[in-house]
């Protein structure tokens, strides 16, 4: 064989090792034979949690955000500062605001039980928000699975990944195609706005200085949101059915009562218009695109193979 057919070969054996591994990294079936009682032993966890605190449900969900937005989906967030490196967990985006830690450490303490030392922080939490999204009434979804721990978390990352709520349109839509989204993907995954609550500071601007927002709608936040008081007050994202997984929050969008400068982005004169009425008029649309979307957001950049580990504890690495 000349140099040149040997180049060949080994440039076609390395395409086709890469398109493998790409096209195999998770799989839905992942624990079947090494924890074959995993799902069984997450659920009820999450459902004692919701019960506790409906709350605690959008949490686990913006947790899981929160994680693949910055270098993928690998549990750093998950991680406590340490000498050797600054975390994610009080990044501009986080800081008092992420929260449902709890649960996942919950989780982990009764999975190892049963498995230990055989699933990741990273995958428990991806199963734990499609069970949170179940359970508040949303769709569900095969969570593909075998992902591994980041070894590692960074501040910075975190600050820079993560697009705020005072994000415009044009930022979304990078913000979400830089982590190989599309635009109907950034809607039907903005639609996780249907449950959870935000700050005061996350929203004062928008219910006082903004014009695009319905005048009774921004009167009443007033009430609980001061122009310099209140800072941590709360509010629905939702504000017809806050603690439910429908579609009430592109109905709110429709009538100008997004609550964040970013949800009301999505329906202002723009190209996600029309994505935002289709959810409307088809409550079925958005679910089965919410669900794909929550599939594919997970596939961002796993840990897979020999890379990170398994954590025994999700604040901290091995």
């Amino acid at each position: 064989m000349d140099s040149s057919s040997k180049a060949a070969t080994l440039s076609l054996a390395l395409v086709l090792v890469f398109l493998g591994s790409s096209s195999a990294q998770l799989s839905t079936d992942f624990y079947s034979s090494s924890c074959p009682n995993l799902f069984s032993t997450v659920k009820p966890v999450v459902r004692s949690a919701i019960a506790g605190e409906r709350r605690l449900g959008a949490s686990v969900v913006r947790l899981f955000f929160h994680d693949c937005f910055v270098n993928g989906c690998d549990g750093s967030l998950l991680l406590d500062d340490t000498s050797s490196f600054t975390g994610e967990k009080n990044a501009r985006p986080n800081v008092n605001s992420v929260r449902g830690f709890e649960v996942i450490d919950s989780i982990k303490t009764r999975v190892e039980k049963v498995c230990p030392g055989v699933v990741s922080c990273a995958d428990i939490l991806a199963i734990a928000a499609r069970d949170s999204v179940e359970i508040l009434g949303g769709p569900s979804w095969h969570v593909k699975l075998g992902r591994r721990d980041s070894r590692r978390a960074s501040q910075s990352d975190a600050n820079r990944n993560i697009p705020p709520p005072t994000s415009n349109l044009t930022t979304l839509i990078s913000s979400f195609r830089s982590k190989g989204l599309s635009v109907r993907e950034l809607v039907a995954l903005s639609g996780s706005h249907t449950i959870g609550q935000a700050r005061c500071t996350t929203f004062r601007n928008r219910i006082y200085n903004e014009t695009n927002i319905d005048r009774a709608f921004a009167r009443q936040k007033r009430g609980n949101c001061g122009r310099t008081s209140g800072d941590n007050n709360l509010a629905p994202l939702d504000l017809q059915t806050p603690n439910g997984f429908d579609n009430n929050y592109f109905k709110n969008l429709i009538k100008q009562k997004g609550l964040l400068h970013s949800d009301q982005e999505l329906f202002n004169g723009g190209s996600t218009d029309s994505l935002v009425q289709n959810y409307v008029k088809n409550p079925h649309a958005f679910e089965s695109d919410f669900a794909a979307a929550m599939i594919k957001m997970g596939d961002i950049s796993p840990l897979t193979g020999s890379r990170g580990e398994i954590r025994k504890n999700c604040r901290r690495i091995n």
